[in-house]
This record gives C-alpha cells, sequence and structure tokens, in this order.
C-alpha cells in the first residue's frame, strides 16, 4: 500500500469482509498505519471507528490483538495530537469532551476526576443567573460578601472555591450540600446547563479503551447476518445465561454505561440512576451480551418497570437502550452506537426483544414516537420507521395504517421509491406494535399510566387539598388498615417509601373493598416488590394479578370518562 490514506480506505473497505484473506489484508493496512501519520482531523477519526469495529469484530486474534495494541496507544499518536483541538467532543482518547451534563453524572464525574473538570464559561449562557443562587449554595458567614460586592459569575466562583480546586467541582459539590432532597438538586442544577469540560487524563472516559476484552472472544470467519430476523421467533429464543452480576462487576458495567453516554455527549437517566443491587448480564452466541440495570428504588417509576441496557460485543459497547413494561407489554427504546451501525442491526434488536421477554416476560413491544422520528432527525434520516417496519412492527392508528399501505403500494411499483421526509414525519406520529400473541388493547402505548394515576391525584385534591404534608401518612395508615397489612414492621426504608407513594392509589381502586384476603395479600407483595432490590419481581407480580390489573384499567376508564 503506497500511502497510509489508501491503506485506511482499503481498511475502511475491508470493514464487513472477514475470513483468512481478508484478515491478512487487514493485519497488512494495521502494520502501515501503525507506523503512518495521517494528514487530517477527519482521517485520524476515520482510523480510529474503524479499530473500534475491529476490536468488536475481529477475523482472528492476530486481528483483534493488533487493532486493541493501536487503539491502547491512540492518544500517543503524533497526528493525533496535532489535531487534538479539532478532535474535541469525539470521545476519541487524548481529546477534551464538554457538555451539560445531568446532575448525577455531574456527580458522578465529580467524585471520580474532579481535578479533570472545568465549566466552559465561553458556552455557559444562563451563567449569569448563577449569583442569583449562591444565597442557597454558602454558608451564612458569606453571605454580607455576596450582598455587597458585584462580581461576574466566573470571578464569585474564583473568589469563593479552594486554590486548588477546580471550578466544576466546586459547583457540583456546592449544589450537593443544598439543603433540599436530590430530586430538588436535580431541578435546580438541570435547569443552568452548565457545560462541563472534561479535559483528558490517563483514565478519563474514552471511547477509544471502553470496555474489555474476554478471555474468549468470538472470532467472526464468515460474513455476518444482516438480513432481517423474524421476531416473532427470535424474541422467544432464550439467552444463553441469565446472570446477577456480583458487586464489583455491577458496578464496573455501571460506570462502562455512563462513560458510553458522556463519551458521546449524552445522557440518560436509567445509566445516571441505576442500581448495583439490579445488574443482570444476559450472554447470547458470538460475544453478544446485554448488561440490564434496574433504577434505585427512589428513582422508579409508580406503576411501569424501568430497565435500561448496554449491548456488548467481545466486552465493547456498540449500543444502549432502555425498557419500560406495564402489563406484559414494554416500550422499547434501542440504539446502536454510530460505529457499530450497518453491521447486525436488525439481530441486535432482535436480542433486545428477547431481553426484555427473559426480564420482564414482554409479550408485546411498543416503539414510541420519538423512536420513529417525531422531534428525532437522526431517526427520520436513518429511516428508523420502515427499519422496524420492515422487522414486523404496524401502526394501529387507522390513519397511519392507510399512509404505510400507500407508501407500499408505491414501493411495489418502483422499486426506486422512497419516502419523503414529511412522509417520514407523519408516519412518526404514532406508535408501532409487535404483539408475540394475541393482539390486545392494556399495553403500553395504548393505555396511558397518566390516566390510571389520576384516580389516586383526584382523592387526594378532595380529601387533602394543599395539605400534602399530612396526605402521606394519612393515605399510607389507611391503605395498611384496608389490606389488613400491619404496621409494615421489618419491612425496609425503600419499601416503605413504595407503600407510601401507592397508598393513594390503592385507597382509589374501584372494587377493592370487596376483594377477598389472598387478593389483598397479593397486592401487598406487589407493592413490597416495588422497593425490593430487584424491580423485575414487581413487574411479575403485577402481571400475575389479575383483579389488579383490572381495577387500575377500571379507573383509566373513569379518569378518561371524567375528562371528556
Amino acid at each position: 500500500m503506497k500511502s497510509p490514506l489508501s491503506a485506511l480506505t482499503r481498511l475502511e473497505r475491508l470493514r464487513l469482509q472477514f475470513g483468512e484473506s481478508p484478515a491478512r489484508e487487514k493485519i497488512a493496512a494495521l502494520t502501515r498505519l501503525s507506523r503512518s501519520r495521517l494528514k487530517t482531523a477527519a482521517q485520524v477519526k476515520r482510523l480510529h471507528e474503524i479499530l473500534c469495529f475491529m476490536r468488536a469484530y475481529p477475523d482472528s486474534r492476530e486481528v483483534l490483538d493488533a487493532a486493541a495494541a493501536m487503539l491502547a496507544s491512540f492518544d500517543r499518536r503524533g497526528d493525533l495530537r496535532r489535531r487534538r483541538a479539532a478532535l474535541r467532543d469525539t470521545g476519541i482518547a487524548g481529546t477534551a469532551i464538554s457538555y451539560p451534563f445531568f446532575w448525577f453524572t455531574a456527580v458522578w464525574l465529580a467524585r471520580r476526576w474532579p481535578e479533570r473538570l472545568t465549566v466552559n464559561w465561553t458556552d455557559f449562557e444562563k451563567k449569569d443567573e448563577l449569583p442569583d443562587l449562591l444565597g442557597l449554595m454558602l454558608p451564612y458567614a458569606q453571605m454580607p460578601v455576596v450582598d455587597e460586592f458585584d462580581y461576574s459569575p466566573r470571578e464569585w466562583v474564583e473568589l469563593l472555591k479552594a486554590p486548588k480546586e477546580s471550578d466544576a467541582a466546586f459547583l457540583i459539590r456546592r449544589f450537593a450540600n443544598l439543603r433540599a432532597d436530590s430530586f430538588l438538586k436535580e431541578k435546580l442544577f438541570e435547569q443552568f446547563d452548565i457545560p462541563v469540560k472534561i479535559t483528558p487524563g490517563p483514565k478519563t472516559p474514552s471511547r477509544t479503551r471502553a470496555g474489555s476484552l474476554p478471555k474468549r472472544p468470538a472470532l467472526q470467519s464468515e460474513p455476518l447476518f444482516r438480513g432481517r430476523p423474524d421476531l416473532t421467533r427470535e424474541a422467544r429464543r432464550a439467552p444463553l445465561s441469565v446472570r446477577p452480576a456480583p458487586a464489583r462487576e455491577a458496578r464496573a458495567l455501571i460506570d462502562l454505561a455512563r462513560e458510553a453516554m458522556v463519551t458521546r455527549q449524552r445522557d440518560l437517566d436509567i445509566f445516571e440512576n441505576a442500581n448495583p443491587a439490579d445488574v443482570r448480564v444476559m450472554e447470547f452466541t458470538d460475544g453478544l451480551a446485554l448488561a440490564w440495570f434496574g433504577v434505585l428504588p427512589e428513582r422508579r417509576l409508580l406503576l411501569e418497570t424501568l430497565y435500561g441496557f448496554l449491548i456488548l460485543k467481545n466486552g465493547v459497547p456498540i449500543g444502549y437502550g432502555g425498557s419500560s413494561a406495564l402489563f406484559g407489554s414494554s416500550e422499547i427504546f434501542f440504539n446502536a452506537f454510530k460505529s457499530f451501525r450497518g453491521a447486525q442491526s436488525g439481530t441486535l434488536f432482535a436480542r433486545v426483544l428477547a431481553g426484555a421477554r427473559a426480564l420482564l416476560g414482554s409479550d408485546t413491544f411498543t416503539l414510541d414516537p420519538y423512536q420513529l422520528g417525531r422531534g428525532n432527525a437522526e431517526a427520520i434520516d436513518s429511516g428508523a420507521w420502515w427499519f422496524y417496519q420492515k422487522l414486523g412492527f404496524r401502526p394501529k392508528d387507522a390513519e397511519l395504517l392507510r399512509l404505510m399501505r400507500r407508501e407500499l403500494k408505491k414501493m411495489k411499483s418502483g422499486p426506486r421509491y422512497r419516502s419523503s421526509e414529511g412522509t417520514l414525519r407523519r408516519l412518526a406520529e404514532g406508535n408501532l406494535y409487535l404483539h408475540l400473541g394475541r393482539v390486545r388493547g392494556d399495553v403500553l402505548g395504548e393505555l396511558s399510566p397518566g390516566e390510571i394515576s389520576m384516580g389516586a391525584l383526584r382523592l387526594l385534591a378532595r380529601r387533602f387539598s394543599s395539605d400534602r404534608g399530612r396526605s402521606d401518612g394519612a393515605c399510607a395508615k389507611e391503605a395498611a388498615r384496608l389490606l389488613k397489612a400491619g404496621s409494615l414492621r421489618g419491612w425496609n426504608a425503600a419499601e416503605r417509601q413504595a407503600w407510601t407513594r401507592w397508598a393513594p392509589l390503592i385507597l382509589a381502586l374501584p372494587g377493592i373493598e370487596r376483594w377477598d384476603a389472598a387478593r389483598r395479600r397479593a397486592l401487598v407483595a406487589v407493592i413490597k416488590a416495588k422497593g425490593g432490590s430487584r424491580e423485575s419481581n414487581f413487574a411479575h407480580l403485577m402481571d400475575a394479578h389479575r383483579p389488579l390489573r383490572a381495577a387500575l384499567l377500571r379507573l383509566r376508564g373513569e379518569a378518561a370518562t371524567a375528562s371528556e
């Protein structure tokens, strides 16, 4: 290969070719590139992306070792160092990242790398509002200074922080010390959209070194299956194994998931609030695994069960998403990371559905409009709606069904026909559904948890009005008497919190006073599981309690009728 650029181009063309001959060519190209320097930032990034892909999908151990070695030293490449500024926010090792991180991610970053964090004051649009909050963030002895002197926000932070403390670490720590619960701290911090810059260091987050090599990597000796899997069959395919992650591994996987977001200038509540006691690893064939993350009890939804997942290929994060489950249905969101798209997206999605079925017992899956393109330009550009339609998902809205059929007819008559951007946006206005069993209506997307909870809201408004401080204890005691739950002695704090949150809903359930003792005991078990270490237990108990489902659906119907 005459030049580094020709070696890079050849490597990209070999991306989806596997076997002995392609492996030899890849090794030759990698050898050339490991000893050469590229001329532009774009070329350096292209090399990085193909190396990440080859680490996840290696032809041979030799290819894997070569790609891994180049990634391990990537931040020391001369071409990267010369173009470090142009590669900012790429997540490549040795480059900076700047983003207005969510509250819990900011706290996590400040604990791990406080000296590497700084405020990006140039991009901090709401910095002038910061002094208004200083009075809540500082000790009372410092208030006369704040009242008397007129400094800029940046000057105030420089004046107040410790000499060796970074400005970002100071602000995050002051927010953390506010006399408020975690929900209020989160709200206050995130309303400022503080852009935090991570200066690269040996162990700061990067896509370059993400994940760890398995002892027995799966080698790709033949072409990847890139066709359309039969989801109704593949979603029923059980994982090879499902195991709880031990504490140390669970924390490492949570860190890996958070780093996967940070390095792509994203954030995800589920990863922010992941519960180390509720991490499961599902192993599939070909080195593919899903790490599932439950949510800390205080951050759980009232009715739905929420889990996030990280998709791993040979230990490398290649995608992520989540599942919100209710009544045996799961609302899924799924995203393959850009470096790994075009390889086996259909297969990955099939494994996600199989994982949700194994973990949560779901037999119906739905995709919300955002995943399909509403307010999501990336989904429109990628043709997400037709990707899922071709896998078997369908709209239930009559108008959208007619539009889909018209588009299919045009495609049949003209193979080159493509739906316009406007048509894709109209199609994305409603949910898509896939039923493994009978088609039913009591599934997420067709029913609204908010409508179900409306009964509890009306009960609280009617009985307590603005005196909500008294409502928690009063409703909890009344619900305990109604269900003969006793004093809840022996329940832990998370379980008692779940009881308090559910109590107004219990009192609003139509017909509950006619339930027999067994049904009432079963409901007590459902609520206790909501505060348990594994929220998936709640999902299964909730689905098994048919009288509870009927009462909740009736409550939803009453709310819908009242709003008409």
